[in-house]
C-alpha cells in the first residue's frame, strides 16, 4: 500500500512537470553560394522554441515565426515561406537575384536575429527579438521587438491589455519621459528635437518586462531620427504596479 501511494505521488509529479512550458534554443544559418571575398552575405537566426505543452507552445512558436517573417524580407511583401529554412533561403535567394542583375555592386547583405526569454511569471511571458538586417544602402536597420504572451494559453497580449487605464499610464509615462529627456512641461513634446507623430507623446510599440520593472523602448525612427538612435524609459514596478493588470 505504501509503495502504491509513493508511486501515485511520483506519477502526479511527472505529469505536473511534463505539463510545464519549457524552451530550447534553435539555430538556423544560410550563406550565399555565389563567389565572394569579403562581406559574404549570410543570415543567422537563433530563437527560443517553446515545447512540452503542445497547444500553448504551438501558438507561441507560430507568433515568433510570423514576427520574423515581417523582419526578414526584401521587396514589398513578406516571403511566403512556411519554415525558417525556407525563410532564410528566400532572403539569400533575393540577394543572389539582385547580384546577378547588378554584378558590379559589391555590397554584402546581412541578417542577424536573436531571440530570448527575458521574463516569465505565472501571468506574463516576454520574449525579446533583437534583429539587424542590411540589404544595401547607407546603413542597415537594428531594432528590438517585444512579444508578450499569456503563458497559460500562448496567446499574444497586446499593449492595450497590459494596463487598467492606458491613457492614465500614458500620461504618467509622459511626465517621466519629459523629466528624463529635459523637455519642459509647458513646451510641446517635440520641442527639444524628438519626432513624435502629430507632436503628441505616444507609448512605444515595444514594452519589455524585467525583474525590476517595465522598459519602454522606442526603436530608431519611432520617436527620434536615425542619428539620435533608440530611446528608452525605465519604470520600476513600485512606480507602475497600480497601472498594471498583470505582472
Amino acid at each position: 500500500m505504501k509503495h502504491s501511494v509513493i508511486f501515485a505521488i511520483l506519477a502526479l509529479l511527472f505529469i505536473s512537470c511534463s505539463n510545464e512550458l519549457t524552451f530550447e534554443d534553435r539555430y538556423f544559418e544560410k550563406k550565399t553560394t555565389l563567389p565572394c571575398n569579403e562581406n559574404c552575405p549570410q543570415i543567422t537566426v537563433k530563437i527560443p522554441f517553446a515545447k512540452d505543452v503542445p497547444v500553448v507552445a504551438d501558438s507561441i512558436n507560430k507568433k515568433i515565426f510570423s514576427v520574423l517573417k515581417g523582419i526578414i524580407y526584401f521587396g514589398e511583401k513578406p516571403y511566403s515561406s512556411t519554415d525558417y529554412k525556407g525563410l532564410l533561403d528566400s532572403f539569400i535567394g533575393s540577394y543572389e537575384t539582385v547580384q546577378k542583375d547588378f554584378p558590379e555592386d559589391t555590397f554584402g547583405w546581412e541578417g542577424k536575429i536573436e531571440g530570448r526569454v527575458i521574463y516569465q511569471s505565472d501571468s506574463i511571458l516576454n520574449i525579446e527579438i533583437n534583429h539587424y538586417t542590411f540589404t544595401g544602402g547607407a546603413h542597415g536597420y537594428q531594432g528590438l521587438r517585444s512579444l508578450i504572451f499569456n503563458p497559460d494559453t500562448g496567446k499574444s497580449i497586446p499593449n492595450d491589455q497590459l494596463f487598467k487605464d492606458k491613457n492614465a499610464f500614458k500620461a504618467f509615462a509622459e511626465k517621466k519621459f519629459r523629466t528624463k529627456y529635459n523637455i519642459p512641461e509647458n513646451k510641446s513634446i517635440n520641442a527639444t528635437g524628438f519626432q513624435f507623430e502629430d507632436d503628441k507623446f505616444q507609448l512605444p510599440l515595444n514594452i519589455f518586462y524585467t525583474d525590476k520593472g517595465l522598459l519602454l523602448h522606442y526603436n530608431q525612427y519611432e520617436a527620434a531620427s536615425y542619428a539620435d538612435g533608440p530611446k528608452d524609459l525605465f519604470l520600476t514596478f513600485n512606480e507602475v504596479n497600480n497601472y498594471l493588470i498583470r505582472k
